[in-house]
Order: C-alpha cells, then structure tokens, then sequence
C-alpha cells in the first residue's frame, strides 16, 4: 500500500505539473476564452431580459387601455346624466366598473413588471460593466505575463553564461582560442624578424676561413713528413 500511496502521489504530481504547463503555454487563448464566454453568458440574459421586458410592456399597455376605457366611460356616462338618460348612464357606469376591475387586477402585475424590469435592466449594466472590466484586466495580465516571461528568459540565459554549453561560452571559447593563434603568430613573426642576414654571412666566413687554416696545417705536416 505505502508503494501504491507513493506511486499515486507521484503521478498526482506529474499530472499537475502537465496541466500548469498546459496553462502556461494556452495562458491568453484561455483568457480570451473565458471573455467570450461571459460575453455569450451576458447575450443569453440580453436575451431574457428582453423577453420579460416585453411582458412587462404588453402587461402595462393592456393596464392603460382599461384606465383610458374607464376614463371614457365615466365621461359618458356624464354625458348621459346631461342629456337626462338615467339609463344609459348606469350602462356606461357599468362599463367603467368592468374596466375598473381589469385595471385593478393588472396593476399589481404591472407594478412588480416595472421593479423586475429595472432590476434587470441594472444587472445587465451591472454585468457589461464587469465584462469591461475583466477585458482590461485580461489585456493588462496578458502584457505582464509576456513581460515576465521575457524577463525569465533573459535570466535563464544569463544564469547560463558560466555553463559549458552555453552558446555564449562557446563564443567565449572560440575566441580565446582564436587570441592565442593569433598571439602564436606574431610570436613566429618577432622570430623571423629578428635573424640577420649580413650576420649570418659573417659567421659562414668564420666557418670557411677556420676550414682553410685548418688545411693549410695539413698541408705542412705532410711537406714535414716528405722531407724526413
């Protein structure tokens, strides 16, 4: 069990260490991801909002009809009492009651609309605004994360100057090898420049006068020698 615990936690943490790799080299698309996503989150209750927006309107323009309906009645009806037409007043007395009653049942639908319609007119803002927003913080953390990563590159590669297989050590190299070259050869000029030729000869002409005395003894042991 202890090896299967291990072996658990060891692939645990290789998986995770995949995914945050995955996370950092997919870091903007998913930002930009999540931005349409709540941009097509914000058009889902855009469109919502409208259809409860347009209850709320057709609720309230039935309300009005039967207010203006009363309204009418009411004026007819004074005109019937005018004109001495008891009768017909109570007829249009009647129908203003029945508009009455329509327009009291629809009030309080109409009233609760009219709250749940600014409710949701001001979480749509409400929610555009958060969505601007998110898109300025996802730009700005998009530009510092290149920054960093930038930034730990160019410490990756100084942090790497010292290491034998770095390309700038290589350089370094080269070049140290290429001095001592050319430093080998301005050592071979300062030799070549430094022989002689007069004095060279000079001592040739040592070298052949000593031979001539040299024979010339000869020559004279041997004149010694015939005349014994």
């Amino acid at each position: 069990m202890g090896i299967l615990n291990r072996l658990f936690r060891v692939s645990k943490g290789k998986l995770n260490e995949g995914v945050d790799i995955l996370e950092d080299a997919t870091f903007e698309s998913t930002l930009q991801q999540g931005i349409r996503d709540m941009e097509a989150e914000l058009h889902k209750v855009i469109r919502s909002s409208a259809d409860a927006m347009s209850n709320c309107n057709r609720l309230e323009v039935e309300y009005n009809k039967f207010v203006e309906q009363s309204k009418d009645w009411e004026d007819k009806a004074k005109k019937a009492l005018k004109a001495g037409n008891e009768d017909l007043a109570r007829k249009a007395l009647a129908k203003k009651t029945e508009c009455d009653q329509q327009a009291t049942s629809l009030k309080t639908a109409v009233e609760q609309g009219v709250v749940a319609r600014d409710k949701l007119k001001n979480q749509v803002e409400e929610l555009r605004r958060k969505i601007d927003d998110s898109k300025r913080k996802a730009s700005t953390l998009i530009a510092r994360k290149n920054a960093a990563n930038a930034q730990k590159k160019m410490a990756q590669v100084m942090s790497g100057l010292g290491t034998d297989n770095n390309a700038f050590a290589s350089i370094s190299r080269f070049e140290e090898a290429v001095n001592r070259e050319e430093a080998s050869a301005k050592a071979y000029e300062s030799m070549s420049a430094g022989s002689d030729p007069d004095l060279e000869k000079e001592f040739a002409d040592l070298d052949v006068s000593s031979t001539d005395t040299e024979l010339a003894r000869m020559k004279a042991e041997l004149e010694e020698s015939k005349s014994k």
